[in-house]
Order: structure tokens, then C-alpha cells, then sequence
């Protein structure tokens, strides 16, 4: 049993190759690469199947898509801040990013943000932004100047604070996603029967639409923090 478990630990937190692309002496494609291409073509197709043919008297579909997009508007609208709403885009597409990717389990996959590769990926691409959002609201100059409230002496911290700040983000979603994964290989391992089938609408669903919760929760006061005035 313990064997069983050690295992499926191992075969858990190992990110497996899919293919090869034959050049160069094969080019090593992960798991994590492919699944997360499947999800950006499903999400595509979705979006442009959802927003085809929209109508001033909506119908039932309509509706329900309005309600999705006028919930997610009001979550950010809370954190960002009228100001910050021209980052709602991103923001909304992260998070359902990261909510798909989370419960992709359950439709027998590998979770892509298990791979520390992608949760890299995405929070370096958040603290792009919020930076990018600090320049813009501010200018250089005034960016710059942040470094040093609000006193001087902690510039070094304000400085390494922007390697950290993802290095949270990324680290916090990885650990948790694969935490998650590792737990539901355990339990298949210790009783293969309805035990996993309850636990997994835990692990994959709940948890999983929390972590990305957190994840845009965290970008978004990083935002709104970056763009305040002084």
C-alpha cells in the first residue's frame, strides 16, 4: 500500500512529455502544453459560439451570458476601482483561464497549472501588468519614485517586493492545484470507490474555482495599488 501510494505521489508530481515534434532532435512537448492548448480552443470556440448572433431582446442564452459578464464586472469593478476597469479584459479572461484549467480533472486530464511552468507563466504576466499599470497611471517618474515610500530606507524592500509578489502568486496556485492532485491520487490509491467520485467535486470544483479566485483577487489589489494616487 505504502509502495501504491509513493507511486502515485511520484507519478503526480511528475510532469509527463506528450509528444515530440521531430526537429532538432525532438522538441519535448509537456502534458501541461497540451492540455492548456485544448482549454485556450474550447474557451475560443466557446466565446465565439456564445457571442454569435447577440440581440437587443436577448434570449434565455443571452441572458445568461450577460449575467456571467455583468457578475465578473461588478467582482473587479470592487477591487480595481472604476480606474482600474481597463484591465477588466485580462483579468476576466484569467480567471476563467485558471477556473477551467483547475476542473479539467474532472473531465479526465491533467490539471496544466499542476505544471510550475504555467503557474510561472501567468503570474509573471500579472506582475508585467500591474508594473505596466504603475508606469502608466504615474509616469516613469512617478513610478520610480514609489520604490521609496514611504521612506527611503526601504527601497531595497520595495525593490524585491516586485520579485515576490509573483513568486506568491505562482507558488500559491502550484502548490495548492497540485496539493489537490497529489490527495485525490491517494485517496484512488486507499479506496478506488465513490470516496474519490464525492472528494473530487471538493478538490477539482470548490478548490478549484477558490484558487483562482485568489489568484485575480491578489492581481487585482496589486492593480489597485500600482495605479492609487499618492
Amino acid at each position: 500500500m505504502i509502495e501504491k501510494i509513493s507511486q502515485a505521489i511520484s507519478e503526480a508530481m511528475e510532469n509527463k512529455i506528450a509528444f515530440r515534434i521531430p526537429i532538432f532532435g525532438g522538441i519535448p512537448v509537456p502534458e501541461s502544453c497540451v492540455v492548456t492548448w485544448i482549454i485556450m480552443a474550447v474557451l475560443v470556440l466557446a466565446s465565439i459560439l456564445l457571442t454569435r448572433n447577440l440581440k437587443l431582446v436577448p434570449d434565455r442564452k443571452q441572458m445568461l451570458l450577460e449575467s456571467f459578464i455583468g457578475f465578473l464586472r461588478n467582482f473587479f469593478k470592487e477591487q480595481l476601482g472604476e480606474k482600474g476597469m481597463q484591465y477588466f479584459p485580462y483579468m476576466a479572461t484569467v480567471i476563467i483561464f485558471i477556473g477551467f484549467s483547475n476542473i479539467i480533472g474532472l473531465f479526465g486530464l491533467v490539471p496544466p497549472t499542476k505544471d510550475l511552468n504555467v503557474t510561472a507563466a501567468l503570474a509573471i504576466m500579472s506582475i508585467i501588468l500591474v508594473e505596466y499599470a504603475g508606469i502608466r497611471a504615474k509616469g516613469a517618474k512617478g513610478w520610480l519614485k514609489g520604490f521609496t515610500q514611504p521612506v527611503a530606507i526601504i527601497t531595497p524592500l520595495n525593490i524585491m517586493e516586485v520579485a515576490i509578489k509573483p513568486l506568491s502568486l505562482c507558488m500559491r496556485l502550484f502548490g495548492n492545484v497540485l496539493a489537490s492532485f497529489i490527495i485525490m491520487e491517494m485517496i484512488k490509491v486507499v479506496c478506488p470507490l465513490f470516496i474519490p467520485v464525492a472528494l473530487s467535486a471538493y478538490f477539482d470544483i470548490f478548490d478549484g474555482f477558490i484558487q483562482a479566485y485568489v489568484f485575480v483577487f491578489l492581481t487585482s489589489l496589486y492593480i489597485n495599488e500600482a495605479i492609487e494616487d499618492e
